[in-house]
């Protein structure tokens, strides 16, 4: 397939999966290595955030949680910051950073898909809350301006675009000296090839498009971050797992990095 056939295959999953939420049924046609999501024992989607019913989000967010991660709970936001989630989807980290930056601090939510967008706005507003923003775009062309944002996270989005390069670069520039980045995603082991990535699983599935290791933290250090850590944990398929990636924007700003990098770690929360 060609980019932009991979973009729109991408976007009619996504849309219908909001479709499905917003009817009160389960998207479990998801960022997901099975066809279910809770084929093969993988933990994705609701599965992975703890206490949902405490924070009192509205059904349709849980519902419409495709990710493979929790990223607001490994972001370590504080009261009064500004966030970012790429690929916001129902809204559910939106919602969860909200509670976490208070009335002081801002989130927005960025999704290309127009149905997504919608449940996430309702979603916000049977929530009440006041302090988060959603806009349409791609994360390949965040539409914010520089040094905009404390903090960006992400849930399993980053592996389905098809220009990496051009998103870590985006993080990057968005972010204000001295931000980070809080991201759950599918990373391949370095010695998978594309094409045996592929064997694994499809492109939409996010199995296919996912970055190895060394091609995620190298990616990191060109556009310019530093303190990448990528702590990984076995999603039951050979050379494929969910994982946590963390970095930070030099307080100088601007300009590759230092290449300043914490080894990889095994093993996840």
């Amino acid at each position: 397939m060609t980019d932009t056939e991979l973009r729109e295959e991408v976007r009619t999953r996504y849309a219908d999966a909001a479709n499905a939420a917003a009817a009160g049924e389960t998207a479990c046609d998801c960022c997901h290595p099975g066809s279910t999501c809770t084929e093969e024992g993988h933990a994705f989607g609701p599965e992975l955030y703890q206490a949902l019913e405490s924070e009192h989000l509205p059904e349709a967010a849980v519902l419409a949680s495709l990710g493979c991660g929790n990223p607001t709970a490994i972001a370590d936001l504080h009261e009064g910051e500004t966030v970012l989630d790429l690929g916001s989807g129902g809204g559910i980290d939106v919602l969860l950073s909200a509670k976490r930056v208070g009335p002081t601090g801002k989130v927005y939510g960025l999704d290309m898909t127009d149905e997504m967008l919608a449940l996430a706005i309702r979603n916000r507003d049977e929530a009440g809350v006041t302090n988060v923003e959603f806009l349409k775009g791609y994360i390949e062309e965040i539409p914010l301006p520089a040094g905009t944002v404390d903090v960006v996270i992400s849930n399993c989005v980053i592996n389905l675009s098809t220009d990496k390069p051009k998103v870590l670069a985006e993080m990057h520039r968005v972010l204000r000296p001295g931000g980070r980045i809080g991201v759950s995603d599918v990373v391949a082991d370095d010695g998978l090839s594309p094409e045996e990535r592929a064997q694994r699983g499809s492109y939409v599935g996010c199995i296919a498009g996912a970055l190895s290791f060394s091609e995620y933290s190298d990616g990191l250090r060109t556009a310019g971050f530093d303190d990448v850590t990528i702590t990984w944990s076995n999603t039951g398929i050979t050379g494929i797992h969910n994982a946590i990636v963390k970095a930070t924007k030099p307080s100088g700003g601007a300009g590759p990095s230092s290449g300043r990098s914490l080894p990889i770690v095994q093993g996840c929360c």
